[in-house]
């Protein structure tokens, strides 16, 4: 997975920045903030989420990892995809966010827009126990334990398979990547789904 990325910025279309990566163009979706950061010509790194889709790969940037990981625990949440995760992130900073959620103030969230009362509620009432500290990053627990379990069965049941298939992949991971980023944990959890084992030739 990409994990992160560093180049020349060659182009800002809407919310989009291109950004040269060994001579290759690649555009990252990024918040409001981070777009006034950058300007064509000037040299950025921004880390990096890659949201897999059947028919698509979506590359979201943002400028340090606290954010990044935030973006991703969003995700987590019951009806939160990625487009209302970076807009939350538009909308609140990492700092506001966690505030907002360990205060349970469902006001704060609910500034975002397409969010209102009940998706405010359900990120307080899903994140609440998984919101650190302000200067950690964000695990979903002090040991990276049943966090990114989350994170992993949320991605692979949007992409279609099935609860036992996303079991057989997480405890895959957990064997051979239980270390590793969470970018990386999904690498290892699809590449298990894709081998000929995993799938049993049911799968195409």
């Amino acid at each position: 997975m990409i994990a992160s990325i560093r180049g020349e910025v060659l182009a800002i279309v809407d919310n989009a920045v291109i950004i040269d990566v060994g001579g290759v163009g690649i555009s990252t979706l990024v918040v409001e903030r981070t777009l006034q950061t950058l300007s064509i010509g000037s040299k950025a790194t921004l880390h990096t989420s890659l949201m897999v889709r059947e028919d698509s790969l979506t590359l979201f940037g943002f400028e340090d990892t606290q954010e990044r990981d935030l973006f991703v625990l969003l995700q987590t949440v019951t009806g939160i995809g990625p487009r209302v995760a970076q807009s939350i992130l538009n909308t609140l900073t990492v700092s506001d966010l966690r505030n907002a959620i360990g205060s349970e103030s469902a006001a704060a969230l609910e500034k975002v827009s397409g969010l209102g009362k009940k998706g405010a509620a359900r990120i307080i009432l899903e994140l609440k126990d998984k919101v650190l500290g302000v200067n950690q990053r964000i695990v979903g627990g002090n040991n990276g334990g049943g966090g990114w379990q989350s994170s992993i069965s949320a991605a692979l049941s949007g992409l279609g398979f099935t609860g036992r298939e996303i079991d057989q992949a997480i405890s895959s991971v957990a064997v051979t990547a239980r270390d590793q980023p969470l970018e990386e944990k999904l690498r290892v959890a699809l590449l298990n789904l894709q081998s000929p084992q995993s799938r049993g030739g049911t799968r195409g």
